[in-house]
């Protein structure tokens, strides 16, 4: 029989699946030499990769499939982005994903690139059960403070879902809902519909403020996202506070 080329090898390992390759490629490691070995250690390492990553999504599954095993049917992940920045809205979202779902790379919105938030906002969207979006515009924010317009950013997320969830996982923040609900400590590094949740609310808000960044230039709204760094503290004192400026969070600096 004609030996394969190591070019023609790859291009059969590329093709199957990770541990199909790794399998195939060690069983034939012993007639091609160090080159394919080396190729096996790699599946090898991809396939590692993949189990660990396995391990990590059931761990952060848990409490969602306690949830289900109780009776629900429909379990939401609720957390927000935008409590913290001097400008632009609080944006909150509610996820309920299919029970057992493994989204690659799912984690905490902060702790993900740009793009792999992108990518994992549209996988959430196409997947997900339901979401709902609550936008709080800061005008509310500095009416009724940022912890109440958390709150109420919650609630819209889940007045705007198709389907609305009967139990609620939620990032540190009990809402005054008539739905069971467990709050939870770092709830979006914990379960996976928080976590869900966090990346459509991130992704949501850095929308807004690059829409608001063209309407109000010179701030850095696309850069810093409304965040108190050094070039937006020193543009709001050069150029004074814009209409999405939180003034309840800017006193001390104008």
């Amino acid at each position: 029989m004609k030996k394969l080329t190591f070019k023609a090898i790859k291009e059969q390992a590329e093709r199957m699946e990770a541990e199909e390759a790794f399998r195939w490629l060690l069983e034939i490691s012993e007639n091609y030499g160090e080159q394919v070995k080396k190729l096996a250690d790699k599946y090898y390492k991809k396939v590692e990769e993949m189990r660990k990553e396995n391990e990590r999504l059931m761990a952060i599954s848990v409490m969602e499939l306690e949830a289900y095993s109780q009776g629900f049917q429909f379990v939401g992940g609720i957390d927000e982005a935008g409590r913290g920045p001097l400008a632009g809205p609080v944006v909150a979202a509610c996820a309920i994903l299919p029970p057992g779902i493994l989204l690659n790379k799912i984690n905490d919105s902060k702790k993900l690139s740009p793009a792999m938030r992108d990518k994992l906002f549209d996988e959430i969207r196409e997947k997900a059960v339901a979401y709902g979006i609550g936008i709080v515009d800061n005008k509310t924010i500095d009416e009724i403070n940022i912890y109440e317009a958390t709150k109420k950013a919650m609630q819209l997320a889940i007045e705007n879902m198709s389907i609305k969830p009967d139990y609620l996982i939620i990032d540190a923040v009990k809402l005054p809902v008539h739905i069971p609900q467990k709050v939870v400590a770092k709830a979006d590094e914990n379960s996976i519909s928080v976590a869900a949740a966090s990346i459509l609310a991130k992704v949501t808000r850095d929308r807004i403020m690059e829409e608001l960044d063209r309407e109000y230039s010179g701030y850095g709204f696309s850069k810093h996202k409304g965040y108190g760094t050094k070039e937006h503290i020193l543009a709001i004192k050069e150029k004074g506070l814009c209409p999405v400026h939180r003034r309840s969070f800017t006193g001390n600096i104008v």
